[in-house]
């Protein structure tokens, strides 16, 4: 008798820890507001405070949420049993660290660093101060991507042969003015998402061909790439992206296409349709033994649910609840030296025309 696939049976939610501990985070930027505090607030997660350096941006985000806004690093640092949230820039990252006490648990903005070099250096801090830390790839814990790798795990999918990732829209780079002069945008600061799931879905590839180039309507450093993941002659997976296309929702897209050897899934993320208000998550299965898309009702969204999935696996592995710490910086640095490849081979010349004779 053929099974049959019931989208409702497929996980979408990561466990509840059952004592949650405070989270401090550091950063009072708009991923914070429109994230963070969203998901913790939801989830019931105790926030002790924030801490920023620009002391009004600092006041203003812990009177909107209810928080308290700590008078300086050193004070935000000795909160008993915190976790630490650093939503703070890249370049920002080691020194944050550095002051944790030992053997704390941190979360750590992506990217990890602002390069490899960065990566290293922060993987060094985080093993010799013990600390257990993660880095927040939380697209990893979307309510659809949970379900995707579900299905992918229960084989309603078979053998992953073609992953797609496709993305025309216009981002609103000016929500983040920290982004303003930094050499490397795009793959780094947004396709690091979907590199990372990628990697979790398929595995590491054995390098990567990428091109990665601005717009001549703006002066951000890069806002359109085309990659290619090399996984050998079974599985094709290619990246699509394009920042600029700004004429209109019509055609925009933001979209994953996850191709098996029995079946198929297609998501929307919706959250980069007009962001940060966005539209809803999709995600749509052509199981095996099926004869038509099947749509998985889905019980939240990457924004804000993603992030409440994210917290818990650290709170839970802090607390010995989960076995595995979800992006560990262990796990993370692999995700770096991937982008690392893709920035070193968009700076290298393609493979030229042979001249005609």
């Amino acid at each position: 008798m053929t099974e049959h696939f019931d989208p409702t049976a497929l996980n979408q939610e990561w466990p509840m820890p059952s004592s949650p501990r405070p989270i401090v985070t550091f950063g009072a930027g708009s991923i914070v507001g429109d994230a963070h505090f969203p998901a913790y607030r939801k989830a019931g997660f105790p926030v002790a405070g924030l801490y920023d350096p620009d002391r009004e941006k600092a006041r203003k985000l812990a009177g909107e949420w209810g928080v308290q806004a700590f008078a300086s690093a050193e004070e935000a640092v000795a909160v008993p049993d915190a976790i630490f949230d650093l939503a703070t820039p890249p370049k920002a990252h080691a020194d944050v660290l550095r002051m944790l006490p030992g053997g704390a648990a941190a979360l750590i903005q992506k990217p990890m660093g602002s390069d490899l070099q960065g990566a290293t250096e922060i993987l060094a801090i985080c093993r010799s101060r013990n600390l257990r830390a993660a880095v927040n790839f939380q697209l990893r814990f979307a309510p659809m991507m949970l379900a995707l790798k579900d299905a992918i795990a229960k084989g309603w999918l078979g053998d992953v042969v073609d992953f797609d990732a496709w993305l025309a829209l216009a981002t609103p780079w000016q929500l983040w003015p920290f982004l303003k002069g930094l050499p490397r945008i795009e793959i780094a600061m947004h396709s690091i998402h979907y590199l990372d799931l990628i990697r979790q879905i398929l595995g590491d590839p054995d390098g990567v061909h990428a091109k990665s180039i601005g717009h001549p309507s703006h002066d951000v450093a890069q806002t359109r790439t085309s990659a290619i993941l090399d996984y050998g002659d079974q599985v094709r997976c290619a990246l699509s992206i394009n920042h600029d296309h700004d004429f209109g929702r019509k055609y925009q897209a933001c979209e994953f296409r996850v191709c098996g050897t029995e079946g198929a899934a297609y998501l929307q993320l919706g959250v980069n349709l007009d962001y940060p208000r966005g539209e809803p998550d999709i995600l749509e299965i052509h199981p095996k033994g099926g004869d038509d898309w099947i749509a998985v009702p889905l019980k939240g969204a990457w924004f804000p649910d993603a992030f409440v999935g994210r917290m818990a696996n650290l709170q839970r592995f802090v607390s010995g609840e989960d076995t595995e710490l979800v992006s560990s910086v262990e796990d993370a640095w692999n995700t770096m030296a991937l982008v690392e490849a893709a920035y070193q081979s968009t700076a290298s010349p393609a493979t030229p025309l042979q001249p005609r004779p």
